[in-house]
């Protein structure tokens, strides 16, 4: 697939799961192990609909709709989450077409990483694609007050590449973060039709 960034940009902006790395398998059924474990059940459109939001937010959403109150904890399903992850986080694979165009960019334009996941699982998602080299700048879960919708993680990207928000090229498969690109003032790009999910 031929894609090039669009005219004027100075920054680029990636989402990680769904976007640089395709991890989205493997949360999905990550979460729904960790769902099972407790008696609940979720599908894809569930997590679709979450896509961008941080594991503790998620995992309150599985309590509250899955009817879970007083029976299991945000941390107890965000760690058999992350215990059943980790086990095949090994298995993760870069997205080819946006992967690209990181490599074609390296050193040309300033670059960054804006995603809604814990840091810990997104530095070993950037190792295992081996895509960590190519970023200084990389805002998490762990780094904003305000999750996407909220732009505040792209903004803060963008300040860290000390580069006007209209300026900068946010590329997502979410519709949280491309609303939150929106709303900071970005150029988006969906990266969904690139390539073959199968979640």
């Amino acid at each position: 697939m031929k894609y090039d960034i669009k005219p004027g940009v100075k920054g680029l902006i990636f989402d990680l799961d769904g976007t640089l790395a395709d991890t989205m398998p493997f949360h999905f059924d990550g979460w729904k192990k960790a769902c099972n474990k407790y008696g609940a059940d979720i599908d894809p459109a569930f997590l679709r609909k979450h896509t961008g939001s941080p594991g503790w937010f998620i995992a309150s959403e599985i309590i509250r709709s899955c009817g879970l109150e007083g029976k299991v904890t945000v941390d107890d399903i965000m760690e058999e989450k992350l215990e059943q992850f980790y086990s095949v986080q090994h298995l993760v694979k870069p997205i080819k077409p946006v992967a690209d165009i990181v490599k074609k960019y390296f050193e040309k334009l300033p670059m960054a990483v804006g995603t809604g996941g814990h840091r810990t699982a997104v530095l070993r998602t950037l190792e295992i694609t081996g895509l960590r080299q190519y970023f200084e700048i990389i805002v998490t879960a762990n780094d904003v007050d305000n999750f996407k919708p909220h732009p505040e993680t792209f903004l803060k990207c963008a300040e860290l590449m000390n580069i006007d928000p209209q300026y900068c090229e946010v590329f997502e498969d979410g519709d949280l973060g491309i609303e939150a690109a929106r709303l900071g003032g970005m150029i988006v790009t969906d990266v969904r039709s690139w390539y073959d999910s199968n979640w």
